[in-house]
């Protein structure tokens, strides 16, 4: 079974709205609408649970009702934190997840996630145990100086990097274990921490996945106005 788990229990504060960034109605749709789309049209996923924002839980099953969302079958309530979140969603899935199931963890403000990138996150994570949708990092770093911030001596080979994002996949089993071990020994659940980086600082090896450049996150208005223009593009001339 291929559960996805859609992280939305944030309040999108940098977005300046009134009501959650994941609730913003985009051509009369909400963003959280066009995410779980992807996953619904998606034919190897099974069933989605969305980790929701206290107090939306509501509003939500009624989206969801309106716009044929029917491989919904889980609402629980986020935490203070993107992992607690998390833990929340994968503890929820205790007693209904085997051991090998996949889990694909994605955030609720990433709409614009691709078929084939769902595809092959799945694939690798078959394969592996574990998947994380990566690209090539194609800007160049420079490491600030010690002894003074407004300098660099030093780089790093972009060959050597990868960014990563979501949609992450693991095994329930290992998951399920990560997130106990890491909130009862309080590693890699802290600050900007996420699965992928929980999961490292577990001492497990990650396996990259495709990814894409138009899988982005909706945190300011000018990301907002990112995606208008992508739903507007004419998809069948060049976007990929």
């Amino acid at each position: 079974m291929n559960v996805a788990v859609i992280i939305a229990g944030g309040v999108g504060s940098r977005m300046n709205q009134e009501i959650p960034k994941q609730f913003i109605n985009v051509y009369d749709k909400p963003i959280i609408i066009y995410t779980l789309e992807a996953f619904q049209n998606h034919p190897q996923i099974d069933a989605i649970e969305v980790v929701c924002i206290e107090g939306w839980h509501d509003m939500l099953k009624a989206y969801a009702k309106q716009f044929d969302i029917t491989k919904l079958d889980k609402v629980v309530s986020g935490g203070g934190s993107a992992q607690e979140s998390i833990r929340n969603g994968v503890f929820a899935l205790e007693g209904v997840c085997k051991e090998g199931d996949t889990v694909i963890i994605h955030d609720g403000i990433r709409p614009l996630v691709d078929d084939n990138v769902l595809s092959d996150v799945i694939r690798v994570c078959r394969e592996k145990g574990n998947a994380v949708t990566s690209m090539p990092y194609n800007e160049q770093i420079f490491k600030i100086s010690p002894d003074d911030e407004n300098t660099t001596t030093e780089y790093i080979p972009r060959e050597t990097l990868r960014r990563v994002s979501t949609p992450q996949a693991y095994e329930f089993g290992l998951l399920d274990q990560a997130y106990h071990e890491a909130f009862d020994k309080e590693i890699g659940i802290y600050g900007s921490s996420y699965t992928n980086t929980m999961m490292v600082e577990l001492g497990h090896r990650l396996y990259f996945a495709a990814g894409s450049d138009k899988n982005i996150k909706l945190t300011t208005k000018d990301d907002l106005e990112m995606f208008k223009s992508y739903l507007k593009a004419d998809k069948d001339k060049w976007l990929k």
